[in-house]
């Protein structure tokens, strides 16, 4: 599929998938450095941090070079890239790849953060990572499709875990909120609207071919721009924002247990 971006289009996807690119590198260096500032048992929260925003970074850089490689200079200042599965093609599957193994150490970052006890930690563990998998790999065959039926379907099929790990989130999770230090049930709750906030995103991006019944050029290159936007904004409040949200619990419980504050 050709699609022809204006200039100006052009320019702010390059903006964009630079700004994701910096934004995971930066972050995955705070985290690593950020490592003594924390309580030994609350590292391991910190490294999956890092770990997010490292993979995270990776495939932006192959996303970058992706939409580089798979655009050519056209007429009057417009550009022309090439979407689809073929090879020299913009390759959206970076993001997939991304997000299945990100998406999971996301969740479990914030069971690893508050430190419970071994049983419940890998109870919830067990049923958040096989959802959130599940989550991914269900929605991505509706993203390459460009059958609205077949869209529809397996955007259905991905809720379903979704809604689940919502549920985890929301009520086995929030039964150990109680237990938890001054301030960090505060700072859970907040992170865990961010999840949702930023998730919320994808399926908007997800569903906006179908909204949209026989786009014309400009309306295609208008919704292929907003969605890289869109997806790459989400990507970095949910792992970027998200990761130094870990690092502020991380400091709270690190400081309510006798850990000196010394900025």
């Amino acid at each position: 599929m050709q699609i022809d971006l204006t200039a100006t289009q052009f320019s702010s996807l390059y903006n964009i998938f630079s700004f994701g690119l910096i934004a995971m590198l930066a972050c995955t260096v705070f985290t690593l450095v950020s490592q003594s500032r924390v309580a030994s048992k609350y590292r391991g929260a910190l490294v999956m941090s890092s770990m997010v925003t490292f993979i995270a970074g990776y495939h932006y850089f192959r996303i970058f070079n992706s939409f580089n490689d798979s655009t050519k200079p056209g007429d009057m200042g417009h550009s022309t890239v090439m979407a689809g599965t073929a090879q020299g093609t913009f390759n959206e599957a970076y993001r997939y790849v991304d997000w299945i193994l990100t998406v999971p150490l996301l969740l479990v970052e914030v069971v690893a953060v508050l430190a419970l006890a071994k049983a419940a930690s890998k109870s919830m563990m067990m049923r958040l990572v096989p959802a959130s998998a599940a989550m991914i790999i269900l929605g991505y065959p509706g993203e390459i499709s460009t059958n609205n039926g077949t869209k529809v379907l397996w955007g259905i099929l991905s809720t379903i875990p979704f809604l689940y790990i919502l549920y985890v989130l929301f009520v086995e999770l929030g039964k150990s909120l109680d237990r938890q230090p001054e301030g960090v049930a505060a700072t859970v709750g907040r992170l865990r609207l961010l999840l949702i906030a930023t998730w919320g995103v994808y399926p908007i991006s997800y569903l906006l071919p179908i909204l949209i019944k026989e786009p014309s050029p400009t309306q295609l290159a208008t919704l292929f721009t907003d969605r890289q936007i869109g997806y790459t904004i989400a990507d970095v409040l949910a792992k970027c924002v998200f990761g130094l949200t870990i690092y502020k619990i991380a400091r709270m419980k690190s400081i309510a247990e006798g850990m000196k504050d010394d900025h």
